[in-house]
């Protein structure tokens, strides 16, 4: 190959696409970073205003490290940027206490040593009156470093500290496919091939089809956003009163949400959507939200979270990338470092982003990565 264009390409400016290029940016590593969108876009999987962020991670006990090392490095994100780009409000994950919720984040906080507090059914509902239905088998793990992420204000403010350590950014170049040559990579795109000695594949909903190898489905995931029922009753669920919060219910579907954070509206959603969620095309026409999207949450809300209107005040689409053990898919498939994956997040990736980042950064460097990664290898399968 030729004099490359960079010595590493990043495909996909998302939160982890920008996580990966502000570290290897960072490290003084000669990147671009390239995206069909402008960065903070809403057409993937990276908006949606608000991200939570906990570090008692019940997905895989081994997410922890990677959640703390995230946590640091938001913040030394926030201060290179100069802005507020997480709110530690605190957070609490309820349900049965033989539940998956309760036991597995209290096995991730055991076994890290994380500050946590568990409160029994009567403390739930003391604390958070908003909060129906607690019954006496119930219990909550309260966790005083969650907090909230700013969703597009993280993702741009990652690419604009990028750029200013030297990396360069092209948009609206769409990226279609991948090619291995000795001694490289060409990224064939709109406008032309980029060349670079490796690459970084953070394409998000669109990863399946820069690498069909690896078994990512994309999910169509409605994110609504509700009102209390009587404007009066505004101040009653903010986030003192309705935290963010992960609720695990007693027929085995999961809350998620926090109160307003700022206007007048709560951010709900139904983990899996009661079962709903099909998959879609990133590039299809299926982001038409209605009824049918949130009927199940709001029967769900009427019983577990009441006072809140019936209709979302507004509504839109996510993607997941989902992978069949619903964890990352986090290095070079094959062993060939020409290559790093970084995607399939599942649901659950934004609060991990810049960890992801470090990585990615570490990997292509030839650094072994301070926090486990292997369970996350995209040859596991």
């Amino acid at each position: 190959m030729r004099s490359p264009d960079a010595e590493v390409a990043v495909i996909g400016l998302g939160v982890f696409g920008a996580a990966v290029l502000w570290r290897l940016a960072a490290a003084g590593v000669d990147a671009v970073g390239v995206d069909q969108f402008a960065p903070g876009h809403g057409f993937g999987s990276s908006h949606g205003g608000t991200r939570m962020f906990r570090t008692a991670c019940l997905e895989h006990p081994d997410l922890v490290p990677l959640a703390r090392r995230s946590g640091q490095l938001w913040q030394e994100l926030a201060e290179a940027a100069g802005e507020a780009l997480f709110e530690p409000t605190g957070g609490v994950l309820i349900g049965p206490r033989t539940g998956h919720v309760v036991t597995g984040t209290i096995a991730a906080a055991h076994r890290h040593g994380l500050h946590v507090q568990v409160w029994d059914a009567t403390e739930l509902r003391d604390r958070l009156p908003r909060h129906a239905g607690i019954g006496e088998h119930h219990a909550g793990v309260w966790e005083p470093a969650a907090g909230l992420l700013a969703a597009e204000g993280a993702v741009r403010a990652a690419v604009r500290v990028a750029e200013g350590l030297g990396a360069r950014v092209r948009t609206g170049t769409r990226v279609t496919g991948i090619e291995l040559v000795p001694g490289g990579v060409l990224v064939h795109a709109a406008g032309g091939a980029v060349r670079a000695r490796q690459v970084v594949v953070a394409a998000g909903a669109w990863l399946p089809s820069l690498l069909p190898g690896l078994p990512v489905r994309v999910l169509r995931v409605p994110i609504t956003w509700f009102q209390p029922d009587d404007p009066a009753e505004g101040d009653r669920y903010g986030l003192a009163d309705v935290p963010v919060f992960i609720r695990e219910l007693d027929d085995g579907t999961c809350l998620w949400g926090h109160g307003v954070h700022s206007g007048t509206e709560l951010k709900l959603g139904l983990e899996d959507h009661g079962g709903l969620l099909r998959e879609m095309h990133p590039d299809g026409d299926d982001r038409q939200v209605g009824s049918d999207d949130w009927a199940a949450l709001t029967r769900r809300l009427d019983t577990a979270l009441p006072g809140l209107a019936a209709t979302p005040s507004r509504a839109a689409v996510c993607m997941y990338p989902i992978t069949p053990d619903r964890q990352f898919v986090l290095g070079s498939p094959g062993g060939d470092a020409r290559v790093v994956v970084a995607g399939g997040d599942s649901g659950h990736g934004f609060k991990h982003a810049t960890g992801v980042g470090e990585v990615v950064a570490d990997l292509i460097r030839g650094v072994s990565p301070r926090v486990p990664v292997a369970f996350m290898h995209p040859d596991r399968w």
